[in-house]
């Protein structure tokens, strides 16, 4: 007898808590080091973010209470859908279970909403007015600016200038929640001049845009703006955990009792985490399942940089994190999918990856832009292109269990969707796409930025 696709949960069933892997880890995270090398207090990261949010970053509680007000805006669309894929099971002829977390069903198209209300909410109980944020494919930006909406809060986003150039519906997203989106580097900070100044035509990168939106917090002499930022950071991850844990549940809700494999795309690390931590709790308690982090090849930092301590941003006014990077200075190629074109990656899940709690993958993206339209001609929603790279890794292993002719249970996460992403997939009908790959000369420039730097232990 067919199951039920959709598998849904009441709103007096969401999580009231998020998971926290840091009281779970084993091992110890290196710390974040300030400019002398010594590990950072509180205190200077007091500029940029609020104490009630520093606070969650360094927690070694598992679980941490989701306040009222937050639970109130989640309610707007979480809990979300875990959606069995019937037709691409179909269509693949495996006999594996496919399941996706919809995270699409958000405001906001993706999974970012979860962590910007909640950090929108923690900046206004401190008495901010304003935020500060960069994005790359617009996911984040437009998460915030919808979040700051709800709250009556002022907010700006740097937003990569390749897609700003290519996603101008996530500036007009932007614009209706009453956000200013600016295309990064600008001339609005020192770091945006001095990156115009030495490569005019550059694209633009992650790093870069956090940088200025950085500054542009820090400069405010009233004191009332603050920086918030979409993915790496552990109190971000944290808020984002509410994605496995509705899954856990929903999962149980159909008996499925075992899970083998858990995938989610990786850039920064924030909607892998979310899905994949409170499954990976399970994995350091003995539990047998694969935690699939997928990436580009074009930007392979867990496949191929080394684990290091970085800087977050260009201009190096982010600490030093122990993090897989490609150096702070990296400026990735134009793939499309822009939310993963990010240089390092969180340091929970680097921390997670050396201890072999999670396999990471690189996939190019003409594969997984075939993933992705393979999708939705079976189960009808347009993914995101950095959700094409976890529909492509969980293709690769349901045609993995059907070479094995084994029933595995896959879960993967449904980040986002990609309607205003369209321009990626015309090209991609048009022929005018092609993989790239890193030169391995081009990692050996980028990392060499890494030099001198403090090495953290593994």
């Amino acid at each position: 007898m067919r199951k039920q696709t959709k598998i849904t949960l009441d709103e007096k069933e969401m999580p009231r808590q998020w998971y926290n892997i840091a009281a779970d880890l084993p091992g110890t995270m290196n710390p974040p080091l300030g400019p002398d090398g010594n590990p950072i207090g509180p205190e200077m990261l007091a500029p940029v973010f609020p104490m009630n949010l520093i606070e969650q970053e360094v927690s070694q509680e598992r679980w941490i209470d989701i306040p009222e007000k937050v639970l109130e805006m989640l309610y707007l669309w979480r809990p979300t859908p875990l959606v069995r894929a019937y037709n691409l099971e179909k269509a693949l002829g495996t006999p594996a279970r496919i399941y996706y977390k919809n995270e699409s069903v958000s405001p906001a198209g993706s999974h970012k909403p979860n962590t910007a209300v909640a950090q929108a909410y923690y900046n206004k109980e401190f008495g901010i007015k304003k935020l500060t944020t960069e994005t790359g494919a617009g996911q984040w930006g437009s998460a915030l600016a919808f979040a700051t909406s709800l709250l009556g809060m002022e907010c700006k986003v740097f937003m990569v200038r390749v897609s700003f150039d290519q996603k101008p519906f996530r500036k007009m997203m932007m614009r209706t929640w009453g956000a200013n989106c600016i295309a990064s580097p600008s001339m609005e900070t020192q770091a945006g001049r001095d990156i115009l100044e030495k490569y005019p035509d550059t694209p633009g990168s992650l790093g870069i845009a956090i940088s200025e939106a950085i500054e542009a917090a820090v400069t405010d002499k009233t004191g009332q703006t603050r920086y918030s930022l979409g993915s790496v950071l552990n109190h971000v991850i944290l808020h984002q955990t509410i994605i496995g844990l509705e899954t856990k549940k929903q999962l149980a809700k159909i008996d499925e009792k075992k899970v083998d494999v858990v995938i989610g795309c990786a850039g920064g690390g924030s909607n892998f985490a979310g899905l994949a931590f409170p499954f990976v709790l399970d994995k350091i308690n003995g539990a047998e399942i694969d935690v699939v982090a997928v990436e580009p090849a074009s930007c392979p930092t867990l496949t191929r940089a080394p684990f290091a301590y970085d800087h977050g941003d260009v201009a190096k006014m982010t600490p030093l994190m122990a993090m897989h990077t490609l150096g702070h200075n990296f400026i990735p190629p134009p793939i499309h999918a822009g939310g993963l074109r990010y240089h390092g990656i969180s340091p929970l899940i680097s921390h997670a990856v050396n201890h072999d709690l999670i396999r990471p993958e690189a996939i190019h993206q003409m594969e997984c832009y075939d993933a992705a339209v393979k999708f939705a001609r079976t189960e009808g929603i347009i993914p995101a292109p950095e959700t094409s790279h976890a529909i492509a890794s969980a293709i690769r292993e349901a045609n993995k269990a059907k070479e094995e002719g084994k029933e595995k249970v896959i879960v993967f996460n449904f980040s986002g969707h990609g309607l205003m992403d369209l321009v990626g997939y015309d090209k991609f009908f048009n022929g005018e796409l092609s993989d790239h790959s890193l030169p391995e000369e081009d990692l050996a420039k980028f990392t060499e930025i890494l030099k001198g730097y403090p090495v953290p232990t593994r």
